[in-house]
């Protein structure tokens, strides 16, 4: 078992609710994001062309990040997550150095309203999900929900409560998450039939998220 998503770029239309729903689940401060939507134009007026790249953790197989941790804090399920251990994370940051996508971030608290003090919605948050700052955050695949799902008899992708919340967020359903492992899965079949591919295959990590860009 591996879990993945597909994301279709031409089915996304900017919305950031995947971005939106992942900071609210997580109770994120201001300038922390698992999920970014991230946007670019290229041409000139007036033929100009604007261009979407939905980004996350890649959860790679040959995670860099897994290699350079000191303290074994930063390691990899049997099922492919990539998985933050904060009470063995040191504040090193070589996790976020070493990460090809820059999809790792060091975690903060910071008031979204500076100088008010933190407001009821943020001292829920931090007393319901904890967070230590100084370590290493960033996309588990809402791992907790997976796992949850999987003791109920769920299957993660198919069943709304044991899936990501970005996934189950998004209106255009561009994205998809499964299990890369089974043949039979719809991932694996949206993966052949429509060429989806790794984000810098270059990089030679292995990426479990995959893009449909034509």
């Amino acid at each position: 078992m591996r879990w993945g998503m597909v994301i279709d770029k031409l089915r996304c239309v900017q919305c950031y609710s995947c971005q939106v729903s992942c900071k609210q689940a997580y109770f994120l401060p201001p300038g922390i994001f698992f999920n970014r939507v991230a946007t670019g134009e290229t041409g000139q007026y007036p033929m100009v062309r604007k261009h979407t790249f939905p980004l996350l953790c890649n959860h790679c197989t040959d995670a860099p990040c897994v290699n350079v941790c000191p303290t074994g804090a930063s390691y990899q399920r049997e099922d492919g997550i990539v998985v933050i251990d904060s009470d063995k994370c040191v504040g090193c940051k070589y996790c976020i150095m070493a990460c090809p996508y820059q999809q790792r971030t060091s975690f903060k608290y910071k008031e979204q309203y500076p100088g008010q003090g933190f407001n009821n919605y943020e001292k829920f948050g931090m007393e319901h999900h904890p967070y230590q700052e100084g370590t290493a955050v960033k996309c588990t695949f809402c791992m907790e929900r997976v796992d949850d799902g999987l003791a109920e008899g769920l299957t993660p992708g198919e069943d709304r409560t044991a899936t990501p919340v970005c996934v189950n967020a998004c209106p255009a359903k561009a994205r998809t998450f499964g299990d890369m492992d089974d043949p039979d899965s719809k991932i694996v079949r949206l993966i052949r039939e429509r060429n989806a591919e790794q984000l810098r295959p270059d990089f030679d990590t292995d990426p479990s998220v995959y893009y449909i860009i034509s």
